[in-house]
């Protein structure tokens, strides 16, 4: 059975090669806030975090330039719900707001440009297997939609429509498929092990620049890595964690010809931790930080990135025999 189940997790894998596509730097971080847990039938989980990503390092290649003329924000609102219809099959959506900023400051005189409103949406259908490598590890995955709720088409103030990576939304539907595992560690059995990888392939943009162009970003692979442990302190049970990211990000196009100065290499270093408030309330913290990074051609690139917020579980109801 359990050689089963690897294979079909190796067709999956197949299948889904190449579907990765996360948003540019200064977007929303889709893939970043996936992964709610499965908690038995019946049960629901919400979320709601801040996020907040800072790129101000301008790169060519591997190399940081000296030029701090250029500035990208982003300030996000995440709204995660997960459903589980039974203890392995679930659902789980997230829901964006997001505010961007780019500054440009050059010869004295300084450009502004911000723009607010919806982002798209992910709807991803999972599934768990637990136990598969030993008690209390759970492998799962996933398959979804990223669906285009925000405006792709907003304008400056002098009407000329803002590019891309500026849009609150891509325009387009975007395939994902998601893949996650779990394992506590033998030498200490409140610490846990875990790996995640993310793929999304991007749909195109039809209506960009006006109808005159098409626009697609390009295809990225995530992975995560990660070590938690679980400490009691003042009552309170609190889960720091050490976790190291990996994006490959492949290169944007616009009329089906690569976009220079698009797409590259980075690692990350993101140390975390979730206070367990009460059985039902947790909240979490966590900084990611640029460990390494290649990018293709000359590109601004994250600097830090900050995400806060609660989860909720919602218990299942257990009906008591009289």
């Amino acid at each position: 059975m359990r050689i089963r189940w690897l294979f079909f997790v190796g067709v999956f894998l197949v299948v889904f090669w190449g579907y990765g596509q996360t948003c540019c730097s200064g977007g929303v971080p889709l893939s970043n806030n996936l992964g709610l847990p499965n908690e038995g039938k019946g049960a629901s989980v919400l979320g709601l975090s801040y996020d907040y990503n800072n790129l101000n390092t301008l790169k060519a290649g591997t190399e940081k330039l000296d030029d701090n003329s250029r500035l990208r924000n982003t300030h996000s609102i995440l709204l995660n719900y997960g459903y589980s219809f039974t203890d392995r099959f679930s659902v789980e959506t997230l829901f964006t707001w997001v505010n961007q900023t780019r500054t440009i400051s050059q010869f004295g005189n300084e450009n502004f440009t911000e723009t607010t409103g919806i982002g798209d949406a992910v709807f991803l259908l999972k599934y768990a297997i637990p136990q598969i490598l030993g008690e209390q590890s759970v492998l799962s995955f996933g398959a979804g939609v990223k669906a285009p709720l925000g405006k792709s088409d907003l304008k400056s103030d002098e009407g000329i429509q803002l590019t891309a990576d500026l849009q609150p939304g891509s325009g387009a539907w975007d395939m994902l498929g998601w893949l996650s595992i779990s394992k506590p560690v033998s030498f200490r059995p409140s610490a846990m092990l875990s790996g995640s990888v993310t793929y999304r392939e991007t749909g195109i943009n039809n209506s960009y620049l006006n109808n005159t162009a098409t626009y697609e970003f390009g295809n990225v692979l995530q992975a995560n890595v990660g070590y938690t442990d679980q400490f009691l302190i003042f009552n309170t049970i609190i889960n720091p964690g050490l976790v190291f990211k990996y994006r490959k990000s492949f290169d944007d196009k616009i009329d089906n010809s690569k976009i220079p100065n698009t797409g590259g290499e980075w690692v990350f270093v993101r140390p975390e931790v979730t206070f367990l408030l009460s059985p039902k309330l947790s909240f979490n913290t966590k900084v990611e930080l640029p460990f390494y990074s290649n990018v293709v051609g000359t590109q601004l690139t994250p600097t830090v990135r900050f995400t806060a917020g609660v989860q909720y579980r919602f218990k299942k109801k257990v009906n008591i025999a009289l």
